[in-house]
């Protein structure tokens, strides 16, 4: 009789563990003489699923350890790094809601089907359900790719809450200027190098004196990565001197542009209170402005003076014509002629 495994307890029988530095491998041991062991790989759930189908008559224990909470700490830990640092907190927050609905009691991932997750938009009501399903479709379609699953996204045909967004929204000239009028110098110099520049609040705070170079200014795209020279001149150029020389009277600042009044770089969630002050005062809504349609209002205005629609995607970074006029006509309509 042979003797009784004292470690392990937990894997089935016929599955050998070796630890090999810092991960475990796993080995199916067909048993004979000589003994034969087909390797299984380091990912335990893995392994007991190609065990379940080496092993004749197994109980497929893989669906007990498959839950959805294991493939989406791989996600985590694997996909959730390459993306945007705003993505990413969105990612992880949309998580939360998702773990306490998959995740209590642990769902395993080939047991939830398209009606779970009809029940979970119905759970949520809210239109932010839209975003976390989204979530969940990826992370399953990253399951089926590691292996993990054959089966079907069961996010497919299931509708989400409609919304329409910001994409009608266009911030007009005595909107701008009624806000900017109740707004702090910093929020000021915010809202113009916003507007002027056609970028992103996230990419406007993170502009630096160093960015500065041979009349250009050089961005960056966080969520895209797309890179741009904007060229110095016109208002932009009044601008950034205008900018410089209030941070000359400090004697000790920082080398972004945007700072508060003590010269130091302003947070997101800064500027943020600065604009919900200044848009209070100024009695207007939150759904008539808010700081992120001053790219589109950007965009719109530069196709509308230049006449030329490429010259507004260059400057937002689009990467096709085709998205472009997509964002300019939502917002304000297509510009076309009369008939006669």
């Amino acid at each position: 009789m042979g003797r009784k495994p004292s470690k392990n307890l937990n894997i089935p029988k016929g599955i050998r563990a070796r630890k090999r530095g810092v991960k475990t491998w796993y080995y199916y041991d067909t048993g004979g003489k000589p003994r034969k062991e087909i390797p299984l790989g380091n990912d335990y759930a893995l392994a007991v699923k190609k065990w379940a189908e080496l092993q004749i008559n197994a109980k497929p224990r893989h669906q007990e350890i498959i839950t959805f909470r294991y493939v989406a700490e791989r996600y985590v830990r694997d996909v959730i790094p390459t993306k945007a640092p705003a993505t990413q907190k969105d990612n992880l927050r949309e998580l939360d809601w998702l773990y306490k609905f998959f995740d209590n009691p642990p769902a395993p991932l080939e047991k939830i089907g398209a009606i779970n997750i009809r029940q979970y938009m119905d759970w949520r009501k809210t239109i932010r359900a839209n975003r976390e399903k989204a979530l969940f479709s990826h992370i399953w379609n990253k399951g089926r790719e590691w292996g993990y699953t054959n089966l079907p996204n069961p996010c497919a045909g299931i509708k989400g809450f409609k919304e329409t967004g910001r994409k009608n929204v266009y911030v007009d000239d005595a909107t701008y200027n009624a806000v900017h009028v109740a707004a702090s110098q910093p929020l000021r110099d915010a809202m113009d190098l916003a507007y002027l520049t056609g970028q992103r609040p996230s990419d406007v705070l993170k502009m630096t004196e160093h960015d500065i170079q041979d009349g250009s200014i050089t961005v960056t795209q966080n969520k895209t990565g797309a890179r741009l020279r904007i060229s110095i001149e016109g208002e932009l150029d009044i601008l950034l001197k205008r900018i410089m020389a209030r941070k000359s009277g400090y004697k000790v600042r920082s080398f972004y542009l945007i700072v508060d009044d003590h010269g130091q770089r302003i947070t997101l969630r800064t500027l943020q209170g600065h604009f919900y002050r200044a848009r209070k005062v100024a009695g207007i809504t939150q759904d008539t402005f808010q700081f992120r349609d001053l790219r589109a209002k950007a965009g719109t205005d530069k196709a509308d003076s230049s006449g030329d629609i490429r010259q507004a995607q260059r400057q937002l970074g689009h990467s096709s014509v085709t998205m472009t006029e997509t964002y300019i006509r939502e917002r304000k309509g297509s510009k076309v002629k009369p008939t006669k």
